[in-house]
């Protein structure tokens, strides 16, 4: 079977040098580069270069995924922006690592699949669905990293290690916003392959969306507050392009000023109660979806049964004429006719049946057995139907 790999690179805070660039087209002749990008596609070999280097000292972000399942997205914010230490009660082996390098925090999301699954040979992916976290992650949204907790916690689960270990594995502080995601994150989470019932029972202990919007009233206050010397450095920063992540992390200190020492989250649940709670989650919908099913065949099997009286209903208003019907489509001496006069016939049946006159239909039937039995064609459908033979 063909194998396929993505690589996509983006330099985002800034454009790489006529150096740099030069560093890059070594690496390969077929990408397609440009001061701020690098995609290139593999449908054999495989990308020279280090991307964990190429990310820690040139781009800010990086997309890899292979047929074979095998995905990663690797972020890179100033460390003054997400520092490490707020990323390290997320991290999982299964699917999030993150470290320093060079005044900056590394963000490495991954799904291994070398378990032996099936290819996918449908997915497709951009970097410009994920790069919307940066400034969410800048900003103190946090919920890209618990889905990457959630995604690794799946992961786990599956490799059937020992369940005492999920009573002493104890979740971190769920972001607000859990059960309303936003376009980046549902990326992430398809990305990740987060399983949607665990993600429904995590979100039950989270804070509300609205804990996430922006108070334009409260961060209007919080500028007006900051000292003269500090926004006339903040306005410099941003017309001179030296600070990319100012607007997210000004919007990060407001929360936190407005919400001081307050927890993301109620009480922390153990690995074992959100395996739980994703089970009995999915049990639930799981019932509700083939309750759904049930009424959605009742209804139709309900309408097909409307349908199929009114259409009766329009043949017994003049039987006469479909009996004339079914004389004439037997006269033409051809399959498809053939067809049709047997399908009538059948409706006249169940007509001549509700009626109570279902002794006069076997007798006008057995008149046709009669006066078409040299056609062995007919007298086929005929048997076929159940259409009495004398």
């Amino acid at each position: 079977m063909s194998e396929y790999q993505y690589y996509e690179f983006l330099a985002m805070d800034r454009p790489l040098s006529t150096e740099e660039l030069g560093r890059v087209r070594e690496l390969s002749s077929r990408a397609s580069i440009t001061p701020t990008g690098f995609v290139n596609e593999y449908h054999f070999g495989d990308f020279r270069g280090d991307t964990t280097k190429l990310v820690e000292q040139l781009y800010d972000a990086h997309l890899y995924y292979a047929n074979w399942g095998s995905r990663r997205l690797v972020l890179r914010l100033p460390s003054d922006v997400l520092s490490v230490r707020r990323t390290v009660a997320y991290r999982m082996e299964e699917s999030l690592e993150s470290w320093t390098r060079a005044g900056h925090t590394l963000l490495d999301f991954s799904l291994s699949c070398e378990d032996g699954g099936e290819w996918d040979f449908e997915s497709s992916y951009q970097l410009a669905s994920f790069v919307g976290l940066r400034a969410e992650l800048a900003a103190g949204d946090l919920r890209a990293l618990y889905l990457a907790w959630l995604s690794g916690l799946g992961r786990w689960e599956l490799m059937d290690d020992d369940e005492e270990e999920y009573t002493l594995v104890v979740e971190p502080p769920v972001p607000a916003g859990l059960a309303v995601l936003t376009g980046p994150q549902r990326a992430l989470a398809d990305f990740l392959r987060v399983d949607q019932d665990l993600l429904a029972a995590a979100a039950r202990a989270g804070a509300p969306a609205t804990a996430t919007a922006v108070d334009e009233k409260a961060l209007a206050a919080f500028v007006t507050a900051l000292p003269a010397a500090e926004k006339h450095d903040l306005l410099m920063k941003a017309v001179l392009g030296t600070a990319p992540q100012l607007g997210p992390q000004l919007l990060a200190r407001c929360r936190a000023a407005r919400l001081p020492g307050t927890r993301e989250a109620t009480e922390p649940r153990t690995a074992a109660q959100l395996l739980d709670a994703a089970y009995l989650h999915r049990t639930e919908r799981v019932r509700r979806e083939a309750q759904a099913r049930t009424e959605a065949e009742r209804v139709r099997a309900l309408g097909i049964s409307q349908a199929r009286d009114a259409h009766l209903e329009r043949l017994a208003q003049d039987t006469e004429q479909v009996w004339r019907d079914v004389e004439e489509l037997i006269g033409q001496k051809k399959p498809a006719p053939y067809d049709l006069a047997v399908t009538l016939l059948k409706d006249l049946r169940e007509i001549h049946s509700r009626a109570g006159s279902r002794a006069e239909f076997d007798r006008r039937v057995g008149a046709l057995r009669e006066a078409h039995r040299q056609k062995p064609s007919l007298m086929d459908r005929f048997d076929g139907a159940g259409l009495p033979s004398r």
